[in-house]
């Protein structure tokens, strides 16, 4: 986790107004202490190791509970909610827009819910886009598919055209399901209804595939990325080991963060060399990855095996090769990175060549495919709750926040303490520790200078 100073940390929560509406969760039980109800008082603390050197330093802040309040802000006859998702695919967008969806409809009575096409550009007016009418049984069994039934686009994000279509369909509520740009723009949305004095609750809900928001333990769509980077994994091993001096090389995403390389490493152990884009790496030169790769299909301990080698790496990583003046930016603003798989496919296939050593490569990059999957088990229960915690957010009146799973518990957070910074994988922490022993690589492949 990026090391942030106390200074710099406020997870004060926003809110619309004073609450005064009975959460009509009430009416579905005899016992109110069956519902379980988050009190004001209810936090979770931010750092919960007393032996972590920064114990001190943020021993006393805490982070507000997530979940549904004795009193609301809204009344729930009066609610128009509306939902975007934004950005790239990840899998589990439809989950989350059911849970919604049956959250607003059963829980709280809301029959007012509408999807947006095509994220931020189906809010705006030339855009010529209808919304969408949402009810459970439109969403039934939409958990089911990849993709989402909203339709996404990245950009877009122009504050005062949204709020104008806001206001002008009676919106007062806007659950933004998307990334580090999509928060962004739900954070300049807010200050536009702000500016304006207008009574509208904007609730993020963080998707990134790669695992890289601040404060967020866990991103939907991680663990089935990980599930099927590891299914491509072991093809990419089968397929190696199935031929004399067979590479496997896989590409994964992971633009600035190595977290799905990192876990999908440690989950197949079939990968010899994991890239990352937190740790530097040489391919050329005697302490480089094409060095190391030779050393280990000659090593004389693989002899009487198939000699055979699989490299795993995040698209994010080696990006130090490519002329960075060339790059361009898609419609979030996001630098579109070259292809580091092809790249260090041409390497290896060149380097073995020049000396004379027969070798057969597989390249297989499963982005698109992992992407547009439907949400794994696990990913599917964790949108149900992601879902249903934003409703609760929303219904009393908390507004600038997303909804985060934190020390195992749903909190709230502000949206601008979120997009802070990126969420790394810690180099010299203990998980990739444990990576670095399952592959076998060294903890350096940078020359020395």
């Amino acid at each position: 986790m990026h090391r942030l100073r106390n200074k710099n940390l406020d997870f004060k929560i926003e809110n619309l107004g004073e609450c005064k509406q009975d959460n009509p969760l009430i009416n579905f039980y005899a016992d109110e202490s069956h519902i379980h109800f988050t009190g004001e008082a209810n936090k979770i603390r931010f750092n919960v190791y007393k032996n972590d050197e920064a114990w001190d330093q943020y021993e006393n802040i805490f982070l507000e509970k997530a979940g549904p309040r004795h009193k609301i802000y809204f009344i729930p006859k009066h609610v128009k909610a509306a939902i975007t998702t934004c950005g790239g695919l990840c899998p589990g967008f439809n989950d989350v827009i059911r849970s919604i969806v049956r959250t607003l409809w059963k829980v709280y009575g809301v029959h007012n819910i509408y999807g947006v096409k095509f994220g931020y550009q189906g809010l705006l007016p030339d855009s010529n886009l209808s919304f969408v009418e949402l009810n459970p049984d439109v969403v039934d069994d939409i958990n089911q598919l990849g993709g989402t039934i909203l339709g996404s686009s990245r950009g877009g994000i122009k504050p005062v055209e949204i709020v104008d279509t806001l206001e002008r369909m009676g919106i007062n509520m806007l659950f933004n399901i998307g990334g580090d740009g999509t928060q962004k723009g739900s954070v300049l949305i807010a200050e536009e209804i702000e500016r304006r004095n207008l009574k509208i609750a904007v609730v993020g809900i963080p998707k990134t595939i790669d695992n890289d928001f601040m404060f967020v333990q866990k991103s939907f769509g991680f663990e089935t990325a990980v599930e099927q980077s590891v299914a491509a994994v072991a093809g990419a091993h089968f397929e190696a080991n199935s031929a004399y001096n067979g590479i496997g090389l896989v590409k994964v995403m992971g633009r600035d963060s190595g977290f799905i390389a990192a876990h999908t490493a440690l989950s197949s152990n079939d990968v010899n060399f994991c890239l990352i884009p937190e740790l530097d790496f040489d391919i050329e030169g005697p302490n480089g990855l094409l060095e190391h790769l030779e050393r280990r299909l000659l090593a004389k301990e693989n002899l009487d095996e198939m000699p055979h080698a699989v490299i795993l790496i995040a698209e994010g990583a080696g990006q130090k090769y490519f002329d960075p003046s060339s790059r361009k930016k898609d419609d979030s603003g996001n630098l579109l990175y070259e292809d580091i798989g092809l790249y260090i496919k041409d390497k290896i296939n060149t380097y073995f060549k020049s000396k004379n050593i027969s070798i057969n490569l597989k390249y297989i990059d499963p982005s698109y495919l992992v992407r547009s999957s439907p949400a794994n088990a696990s990913d599917s229960l964790y949108c149900a709750r992601l879902g249903s915690n934003a409703v609760h957010a929303a219904m009393a009146g908390r507004t600038k926040l997303l909804i985060s799973l934190w020390s195992t518990k749903f909190v709230h957070i502000p949206i601008k303490m979120a997009v802070i910074a990126r969420n790394k994988v810690n180099i010299n922490g203990s998980f990739w520790r444990d990576v670095l022993a399952s592959t076998g690589q060294p903890f350096s492949m940078k020359n020395e200078k």
